[in-house]
């Protein structure tokens, strides 16, 4: 595996210079809430429907610019399969689920004889500590079986958010959910309770004579074994003498407010940046573009320019080379508004094949080239409109 090939190569490296500014991922039990994972999955899948190109923007000599998409096969490959064991829209979904859980994910970035980049890994970390090596900050991964790894950064592909406190890393999401968490399994416990209880009936026997405890608990017994088992000829009905009386008791337990939950839960999507609709899957093309914008958005042009600058030298660069991540809103768009991009495709904005992958149609031959109604044209240098405003 080219993760652990490159590991072994760099393994001797100095000790942690100051393992105090580390930073550590949440437990895992955040993940186990189905609120959160409801909440996260949403930004998850938003994150893994982008596709990931390599733009080459050339200005010529005439000033004007040539755009080349993917110009270098080993990095168009790089960004269709960034491992053998993953595609990219894997690859990123792992990445974003760790994004949004720790606010940090680490992606490492191996590198052939050449200094090409070759293959992508997410570091499937528990804890991250900062080192310096020569005075070049170096990343030490502590993975779950306990042993460790040291990268330098310019080979880590780091995607954070909520970065506040630390030079490095974001903050983690730990602390800020942990009592709303706690009211969230409180809640749940109080309703497992309250359904298992529902399901039989306390009753009190209350003898008028004193009885011996083994007496007691024979007559006791034998009651429970005649008139409250299923399997009973008497299941259902009770009769008792007059040296007794039966009184039956309805359990009593918390059940929780349903405004309660509700506002907890809303307190937990709102953290998340997302709703119920989101959630449920019950959004209109407003919404979604909301929420797009809001969240998914602002991610995205993080890892636009962490991928540029990570992947490419300062002299590529220069030279035009980039990473972009394209997703549009109007795929989850009503039907009326993709209609109405047709008009698009003969004003030169859209081309027929951009408009066809909106509605989920396959491309057609030549369909990638704009075109333009002919009555419009350019207003050339010199030239001006007449009496109508017309060429």
């Amino acid at each position: 595996m080219g993760l652990f090939r490159n590991a072994r190569k760099k393994e001797r490296l100095e000790m942690v210079v100051d393992r105090g500014e580390g930073f550590y991922s949440f437990d895992g039990k955040l993940y186990h809430s189905d609120i959160v994972r409801s909440c996260i999955k949403a930004k998850t899948k938003a994150i893994g429907k982008t596709v990931a190109k390599h733009v080459r923007e050339t200005i010529k000599d005439d000033g004007t610019k040539e755009i080349e998409v993917n110009p270098l096969i080993y990095m168009r490959f790089l960004l269709e399969e960034p491992n053998p064991l993953m595609s990219w829209q894997v690859m990123e979904e792992k990445l974003a689920n760790q994004l949004w859980l720790n606010n940090n994910s680490f992606a490492l970035i191996v590198r052939d004889d050449n200094g090409l980049p070759v293959e992508i890994y997410p570091i499937p970390c528990v804890s991250v500590y900062k080192e310096y090596q020569n005075e070049e900050l170096h990343l030490r991964f502590i993975y779950k079986n306990g042993k460790s790894n040291v990268f330098p950064y310019t080979e880590i592909i780091h995607i954070r958010d909520d970065f506040i406190t630390d030079d490095v890393f974001g903050d983690a999401p730990g602390k800020a959910l942990e009592e709303l968490m706690e009211c969230v399994t409180t809640i749940d416990q109080g309703i497992i309770k309250a359904v298992k209880n529902s399901s039989f009936i306390m009753w009190l026997l209350k003898y008028k004579s004193s009885l011996r405890a083994d007496d007691l608990k024979k007559n006791v017994k034998e009651f429970v074994d005649n008139y409250l088992k299923i399997e009973s000829d008497t299941f259902g009905a009770a009769g008792v003498d007059s040296k007794v009386d039966a009184e039956r008791i309805e359990p009593k337990d918390y059940v929780p407010n349903a405004l309660v939950t509700d506002r907890i839960i809303t307190r937990i999507h709102n953290f998340f940046g997302t709703n119920e609709k989101i959630v449920s899957n019950e959004y209109n093309e407003d919404e979604w573009a909301a929420f797009y914008d809001g969240c998914i958005s602002p991610i995205l042009s993080q890892m636009s320019t962490e991928y540029t600058r990570k992947l490419f030298t300062r002299a590529e660069r220069l030279n035009g080379n980039k990473i972009v991540f394209e997703a549009s809103n109007l795929m989850f768009a009503s039907v009326k508004t993709k209609l109405d991009l047709v008009q698009f495709v003969d004003r030169g904005i859209m081309t027929p094949n951009e408009v066809r992958g909106l509605l989920n149609m396959a491309p057609i031959q030549g369909g990638d080239k704009a075109l333009l109604r002919k009555d419009t044209g350019r207003l050339e240098e010199g030239e001006e409109g007449n009496e109508t405003g017309q060429d």
